[in-house]
C-alpha cells in the first residue's frame, strides 16, 4: 500500500489561545489538516476541561471532542515571564487564533496590531460574539442563536424560541474562521503579508439565513416559526404517523409524482390542491 501524502498544512505551525468550543473547533479544523497547533492554556486549563460529565479517564468528553491534534502548552498570561514566551512562540508561528473577550488580547500586550507589526506574515484571527467593533459585548452561543433570530426559525408555530440541539453558532464561527485563515495563507503565498481575520458568532449564524434572508429581503416578511417544516417547499417536514414520526423531503414535482406512487395515492399527483 503506498504511503499516503502529506497533509496540505504540514508547514504551517497555528498558536491557539483559544477556550470552549468556537476557538478550538477551529484550530481543530486546522489540525486535522496537518498544522502543528499548539494550545496556550492557564494554569487552571481550558475551562472546557470541567465540563461534564462525562469524562474519560479524568478528562472532559466535551473537552477531548475539540482539541484533537493538539500540543499543548501552559502559560499564565498574567506573568511578564509567560507573556515573553508567548510573544516567542509567536515568532515561530504562522497563524495565531484568539477568543477572548474583545480587547483581552491588546490588554495583554499580544494584540493583533503588535504581532503583526513584529511579524508582517503573521496570520491572526479573533472569533467572538459580536465582532471586535463591540468591545463590551461577550457572547456564548446561546445567546448568539437568541439575537440572530435563529432560536425563532428553529422554533415551532406557536412555541417558544428554540435553539438548536447542538452549538451550532460555535460551530458555524469555527468553520468560517477556518476557511478565512486558509485563504489568509493562500494569499500570504503571494504577498508575503499576513491578514487581521475577525469572525463573531452571531454573523456567522446570519450567514446561514440564505433563502429565509433573501425571502426578508423581497417580500418584507419575517421569516416564520416553521419548526420541522419548510417556509417554501411541501411536503418538506416530519409528519406524526401510526408507529411514530416520518421524514418526508419532495423538493421537485417529479419527486412528488413518486411519493404519491409510494403511498399508494397516485391521486394526490394531480389533485388541484397540492
Amino acid at each position: 500500500m503506498a504511503d499516503s501524502p502529506p497533509l496540505p498544512l504540514v508547514t504551517v505551525r497555528v498558536l491557539d489561545f483559544t477556550q470552549a468550543l468556537a476557538g478550538p473547533y477551529c484550530t481543530m479544523l486546522l489540525g486535522d489538516l496537518g498544522a502543528d497547533v499548539i494550545k496556550v492554556e492557564p494554569p487552571s486549563g481550558d475551562h472546557s476541561r470541567q465540563w461534564g460529565p462525562p469524562f474519560i479517564g479524568g478528562e472532559s468528553s466535551y473537552f477531548l471532542s475539540v482539541n484533537r491534534n493538539k500540543r499543548s502548552v501552559i502559560l499564565d498570561l498574567k506573568k511578564k515571564e509567560s507573556l515573553d514566551i508567548a510573544e516567542a512562540l509567536t515568532m515561530v508561528s504562522d497563524v495565531i487564533v484568539e477568543n477572548f473577550k474583545p480587547g483581552t488580547m491588546e490588554r495583554l500586550g499580544l494584540g493583533a496590531g503588535k504581532l503583526q507589526g513584529l511579524k508582517p506574515a503573521l496570520v491572526y484571527a479573533s472569533i467572538s460574539g459580536f465582532g471586535q467593533n463591540q468591545p463590551t459585548l461577550a457572547g456564548y452561543d446561546q445567546i448568539a442563536q437568541g439575537t440572530s433570530g435563529m432560536m425563532s426559525v428553529n422554533a415551532t408555530p406557536d412555541g417558544p424560541p428554540t435553539k438548536v440541539g447542538i452549538p451550532i453558532g460555535d460551530i458555524a464561527a469555527g468553520m468560517f474562521a477556518s476557511n478565512a485563515i486558509l485563504a489568509a495563507l493562500f494569499e500570504r503565498a503571494t504577498t508575503g503579508k499576513g491578514r487581521y481575520v475577525d469572525v463573531a458568532l452571531n454573523d456567522s449564524l446570519l450567514a446561514l439565513f440564505t433563502y429565509q434572508a433573501g425571502r426578508y429581503f423581497v417580500t418584507g416578511d419575517v421569516p416564520s416559526q416553521e419548526g420541522n417544516h419548510h417556509a417554501t417547499i411541501a411536503p418538506y417536514g416530519t409528519f406524526a404517523v401510526s408507529d411514530g414520526f416520518l421524514n418526508v423531503a419532495v423538493a421537485t414535482d417529479a419527486q412528488y409524482q413518486r411519493f404519491c406512487e409510494a403511498i399508494r395515492a397516485p391521486e394526490l399527483a394531480n389533485d388541484p390542491r397540492f
